[in-house]
């Protein structure tokens, strides 16, 4: 299946959609974008899993790294949306705490939260 990452920029933050398989192939392809789009300035993320149908440790890496790096710069990486196999693995790896994954976030704006 095919893996692609689009984004939608709000006022606060850039909502960074993700769609199809996150594994050890794609990636990199998560990495470039946020790369860049750190580059561009941005800081603050929430990636939505809503298309995401699979996440391999390659992918909670992607996402911790992710989080690292936006927090290096005064910002924050959270995720929301994730359903079926992709919730359960990032609820038994502990990062759906750890990112602040919590579903009322789809409904408020995370930019109401405070940076780490």
């Amino acid at each position: 299946m095919a893996f692609s990452v689009s984004c939608t920029q709000h006022a606060d933050f850039l909502r960074v959609h993700l769609d199809g398989e996150l594994d050890i192939v794609t990636v990199p392809e998560l990495h470039a974008a946020l790369d860049r789009l750190l580059d561009e300035g941005q800081r603050r993320f929430l990636i939505d899993l809503t298309e995401l149908s699979f996440c391999d440790s390659s992918g909670l890496a992607a996402f911790v790294r992710g989080d690292d790096q936006a927090a290096s710069r005064g910002g924050w990486l959270r995720l929301t949306g994730a359903t079926g196999r992709v919730d359960r693995v990032l609820r038994i790896s502990g990062l759906a705490e750890l990112l602040r994954y919590d579903q009322e976030h789809d409904h408020h704006a995370p930019a109401s939260l405070p940076d780490r």
